[in-house]
């Protein structure tokens, strides 16, 4: 048997910074991770220039504090990410693709209509507490409509919905037409925003030296507190002590577990002593079926034509692109088009997914170095990328959402809708900090 103090379930960056807190404080931690690697959704590999590629999380905002926090403890540096470029964007539509500044198909009555409700929108973000979403007098309201129903029902034009539906798409979330209107006011409540979606509010930031390369300067510090290719089969709780068993059967015990493990994955492992409701807070919980693509190429060449990389695709596989660094481009694969991308021959794949990139950003796209593919949504360890708060989902979720039941605390992305490599530490650090005013 081996026994700790706490038993961190999940090396990302929940994990990691949970685990890293704890020992900082002198508790005797153990973290468990499935794969052979630490990181969770954020992974990097390197090209033969030495140029890092990230084929998970890259980008943070201004309000993400609790991991820029981290970024300069661990004496990493930020460094402006894709949303300051210059450059037009690209819209590849059903009947066309356009290039320009903000939506450049949109008419004169498209524009005012945007703008009309962008501004309703924003009077509801602004009558909206991220901390408790349920207590909104119309919270059951809100969060039954979709935000394709809203737009409606606020006389948006056919093409307002549909340029916010393409524009979720790139982010690889669900569809207007099932994304609760209450979680996408509490997500833009919680960075203080007062609009729809913004990257300029959201993805003006990276780490100079990889986004992973957060959760490897954590792994380092660590080191022999972190179990590689432990997956977990079953959690016993109680307040005399918790014990962990992995498929293998090895255990492990200790006083209290944080699990940073996503909503999917966690459903697969048995939790004895937790209470009912809390069980269903978690089931109800979900994330989006996504997988990303990279092509690095040898320079920016879209810059020459007056493009600044990013794309959003109403047709294809990919959703939307942008820039990741010099010369490589990243793209998501959004829930409603994981069919056909997943059911694609790896070599038909490639040729796919670079007739997309030729159609967006022209021939010198097919000239890549190297077309990286990871498929987050088939992950057995993470099952799914961003959270999705489908109508009915926050109410669903309810308050017990981000908060603990000793001797389980529960962190990750899932536990925070502020961004998830934000909502991870964030939440990871919080729950460290739970545990230790707990007495460890």
């Amino acid at each position: 048997m081996n026994a700790s103090d706490v038993i961190v379930l999940g090396a990302g960056l929940a994990g990691l910074s949970a685990a890293r807190d704890l020992a900082a404080a002198g508790v005797d931690v153990r973290v468990l991770e499935a794969r052979g690697r630490v990181g969770g959704r954020v992974e990097q590999t390197e090209l033969a220039d030495g140029r890092l590629v990230q084929l998970g999380g890259e980008v943070v905002g201004p309000s993400h504090t609790a991991y820029t926090q981290l970024v300069d403890e661990l004496g990493l540096t930020l460094v402006p990410a894709f949303a300051g470029l210059p450059g037009d964007d690209v819209w590849v539509l059903a009947d066309g693709t356009y290039r320009g500044e903000g939506i450049p198909w949109f008419s004169d009555d498209d524009r005012r209509s945007y703008e009309v409700a962008e501004r309703a929108f924003g009077d509801l973000v602004r009558s909206v507490d991220p901390d408790d979403p349920w207590t909104h007098p119309d919270a059951a309201r809100l969060d039954a409509l979709s935000v394709g129903q809203w737009l409606r029902e606020v006389g948006a034009t056919p093409n307002v919905v549909r340029a916010r539906d393409v524009a979720m798409l790139a982010l690889a979330a669900e569809s207007v037409e099932r994304t609760s209107l209450l979680s996408d006011l509490r997500k833009e409540a919680a960075v203080g925003a007062t609009g729809f979606y913004d990257y300029d509010v959201w993805e003006v930031s990276r780490v100079g030296e990889g986004s992973a390369t957060v959760a490897l300067r954590m792994a380092a510090e660590l080191g022999h507190r972190i179990t590689l290719g432990a997956v977990v089969d079953r959690v016993s709780l109680s307040t005399q002590g918790c014990t962990v068993t992995l498929v293998s059967g090895e255990c492990f015990t200790a006083g209290a577990v944080i699990s940073t493990i996503p909503a999917g994955p966690l459903r697969s492992i048995r939790i004895d002593g937790l209470s009912d409701a809390r069980r269903a807070s978690l089931d109800r919980q979900r994330h989006a079926l996504t997988s990303k693509v990279t092509a690095a190429y040898s320079d920016s060449f879209w810059a020459a034509d007056g493009l600044n990389g990013t794309a959003y695709a109403e047709v294809g596989m990919l959703g939307g692109t942008w820039v990741q660094r010099d010369g490589i481009l990243s793209a998501l694969v959004p829930p409603e088009r994981q069919s056909a991308f997943l059911s694609t021959s790896p070599e038909r794949l490639h040729e796919e997914l670079l007739d997309e990139l030729v159609a967006a950003f022209g021939p010198r796209a097919r000239d890549v170095h190297q077309l990286a593919v990871r498929r987050w949504a088939i992950d057995p360890f993470t099952l799914g990328y961003i959270t999705s708060w489908r109508p009915g989902d926050v109410m669903g979720v309810g308050p017990l959402h981000g908060t603990h039941e000793p001797p389980l605390y529960v962190a990750g992305s899932d536990q925070w809708v502020c961004g998830y490599m934000e909502g991870a530490v964030r939440t990871g650090r919080a729950a460290a900090a739970a545990v230790i005013a707990q007495g460890g």
